[in-house]
């Protein structure tokens, strides 16, 4: 049976309500991925979109409705704060289907992960142009194999990162024909791990916790990204973790 359900996180973020409007309407890609509805940062949102509020820098609500009853609605309020920074309450809500436990598991775990990586894009490449690489809201999957309960040990140790490893560790990987991974642990949970280079954040999915398989995403800052390429290297690197 389906269940009403409500995430709220807050956070503090490295940058002006203005770089968070902007990050979270225009720049999903950034840290999140293409939700195929970007919003323009300006005055108004484009018709039709399921935006009940706009208020710009301080308050942004989007709610989608299912045929079948459920929705989903998120809600953005950003406060200035001193330094630079800002305030973000993000409250997640609606109504989940059939074997909720797991769907609700995982809007947890995604939602800390996704807003730890926008804190890390306002940080460390704000405002630079992003290639997204993977496919919205999926990333790239791994094999049916991805989905055993060791998928993420095996993951961190095809990566050489440690099971213990904290924030700030170094990596230093071959991904293949993806080329190297060089750079530092920036998230690690049993469930996520994530790892920033000089030009990119890099987030592998635990989704074999919640009844899936693990995969994984890049946002890259270099320019001149190919996104098809890379995707497809990634993904022979990823198949091969679990040959």
């Amino acid at each position: 049976m389906s269940r009403a359900f409500e995430i709220t996180r807050e956070v503090g973020l490295p940058a002006a309500p203005d770089d968070v409007w902007t990050a979270i309407t225009a720049d999903t890609a950034a840290w999140q991925f293409p939700t195929g509805m970007e919003l323009p940062a300006g005055d108004a949102p484009p018709e039709g979109a399921p935006v009940t509020t706009w208020d710009p820098p301080h308050r942004l609500v989007v709610r989608m409705e299912s045929p079948d009853g459920t929705f989903n609605a998120l809600d953005y309020a950003i406060e200035a704060r001193a330094g630079g920074t800002a305030h973000l309450r993000y409250v997640h809500s609606g109504i989940l289907a059939d074997e909720w436990e797991d769907q609700y598991d995982a809007i947890g775990g995604h939602t800390d992960f996704y807003l730890h990586t926008l804190g890390q894009y306002l940080e460390h490449f704000n405002g630079r142009p992003v290639t997204y690489v993977g496919q919205p809201s999926d990333g790239i999957a791994g094999p049916e194999a991805a989905g055993a309960p060791d998928a993420m040990d095996a993951l961190r140790a095809a990566l050489g990162v440690a099971p213990d490893a904290v924030p700030g560790d170094a990596v230093h990987a071959a991904l293949g024909e993806a080329g190297p991974l060089d750079g530092v642990v920036d998230y690690a949970t049993p469930e996520f791990l994530g790892v920033r280079t000089t030009d990119g954040l890099y987030r592998f999915f635990g989704r074999n916790h919640y009844g899936g398989v693990a995969g994984m995403s890049a946002h890259l800052f270099a320019g001149g990204a190919d996104a098809a390429a890379r995707e497809a290297a990634l993904k022979a690197w990823l198949d091969g973790v679990y040959a």
